[in-house]
């Protein structure tokens, strides 16, 4: 499949009558596709989107584009509709933030640089907000699984609701084979597939612990999105909480969330490989 990532924003430029310059940034994930243009506030619209998709698509058009601003979204879905092209919100778009950051030091020898202050890639997140409480299953706990077993283990199995992609994978992301990849399970008991359905709807991207009083487990999800998945003052919770995020330095980061009915082992309703952005 190929994926394309694209940008298209105000950047901290004018051009000579003094109108703000909004750009197009398109890539692939090695940066072997590379598409730039500028253009004025006032023709910042879909048209001037599409026009410039159609000459990006001359040579191959891809499946899917991701965008990770929402600001961005509207218009590149627009555009690319109509030239039959899926665009997908998604924060996973490493490889055009860095070019995001690499352009951002480029602004200040062009014409027209405002020095304003610029943050190309950083948006702003609404504070986290627990989940539906119909939603929420009967029991949950922090778990592991060796890096080894996690792809053998899950992607051959029916599960209904499967997030794992290969860039994910630990020998992908050289992680050694004996360490264990840390993660939560939830016993969903009844709302076991309703959970998980809601999870894949709101596109899980990684947990974090943070504490405080309560401590609490955040689920970052979708684009911009925060969730509060639990909250705990048990210290032994506590202490586990506090080997999670010690695992996934070990990890790079990658960890999981299991969904399932009970503690049978037997069944799964959803799981998902995580890794902060």
């Amino acid at each position: 499949m190929l994926i394309w990532q694209a940008d298209f924003y105000r950047r901290p430029l004018q051009d000579t009558t003094g109108q703000p310059l909004w750009e197009l940034l398109i890539c692939d994930r090695s940066r072997n596709i590379e598409y730039l243009a500028f253009c004025p506030q006032s023709q910042a619209n879909s048209t001037w989107l599409t026009q410039q998709l159609q000459q990006a698509t001359t040579a191959e058009k891809p499946d899917v584009i991701w965008v990770f601003r929402p600001q961005s979204l509207s218009l590149i879905e627009t555009a690319a509709t109509a030239l039959g092209i899926r665009v997908e919100p998604n924060r996973r778009t490493s490889t055009l933030k860095q070019w995001l950051q690499q352009r951002s030091q480029e602004y200040s020898q062009l014409p027209g640089y405002t020095n304003e202050p610029y943050k190309p890639a950083e948006l702003d997140k609404p504070p986290p907000v627990p989940i539906p409480e119909n939603l929420w299953g009967e029991v949950w706990r922090f778990a592991t699984l060796p890096a080894k077993d996690i792809v053998d283990g899950f992607s051959d199995r029916p599960i209904p609701i499967l997030e794992m992609p290969d860039f994910l994978y630990p020998i992908n992301l050289k992680i050694p084979s004996t360490v264990r990849v840390p993660g939560i399970v939830i016993n969903g008991g009844r709302q076991s597939m309703q959970l998980a359905r809601w999870l894949a709807e709101n596109k899980p991207i990684s947990l974090h612990y943070i504490p405080g009083s309560p401590d609490g487990l955040i689920l970052e999800a979708g684009l911009v999105d925060r969730w509060v998945l639990a909250t705990f003052e048990d210290a032994e919770v506590a202490e586990a909480a506090k080997m999670f995020s010690e695992r996934k330095q070990l990890t790079k980061g990658l960890h999981f969330l299991l969904v399932q009915p009970d503690d049978s082992g037997m069944t799964f309703t959803g799981f998902w490989l995580l890794r902060p952005e």
